[in-house]
């Protein structure tokens, strides 16, 4: 006695079943695999931030020769206090690839570390591969308070 039928047989239908069901199986397997990584390299968009100005903090805090670096929103800005006093606010990201910018008091300048991109204390590029100068931002000192607010 022979258990085969036909070519419509139940032999055919148990391997049509076990090939859908493999084949989907694999599937399954490979978008489990694929969307992290996927979700990882492409990440999610974030809304901007509409701040009009921004406490930095307090004059006597801030030193002479100095920078520190300010979130404006989800931006961040480079505040520096030169040697006669007066305070600039530049934007702290680069114009050639976005890296953070910093104040180097030994160099006198505001220097990108990615490619050594400098700016001197006016934000203005003067070596390096940055193509053009910093945004800048209003700095208003209102009794001891300094507030960086954008520049209009």
């Amino acid at each position: 006695m022979t258990s085969e039928v036909g070519p419509t047989g139940p032999k055919e239908n148990r391997r049509d079943f076990l090939k859908y069901f493999l084949g989907g199986g694999v599937v399954a397997w490979l978008g489990a695999v694929l969307y992290p990584i996927l979700a990882f390299l492409i990440p999610p968009k974030q809304g901007e931030v509409e701040v009009t100005s921004v406490k930095a903090g307090k004059l006597g805090e801030i030193e002479k020769e100095s920078g520190t670096i300010v979130r404006f929103g989800n931006k961040p800005v480079i505040l520096i206090r030169n040697s006669s006093g007066e305070c600039v606010a530049f934007s702290a990201t680069c114009t050639h690839l976005d890296c953070t910018v910093q104040y180097r008091k030994d160099l006198g300048v505001i220097w990108c570390a990615c490619h050594n991109g400098r700016y001197d204390l006016k934000g203005q590029n003067i070596s390096g591969p940055p193509p053009r100068p910093l945004d800048e931002y209003r700095v208003i000192i209102q009794g001891e308070d300094v507030l960086i607010s954008k520049k209009v």
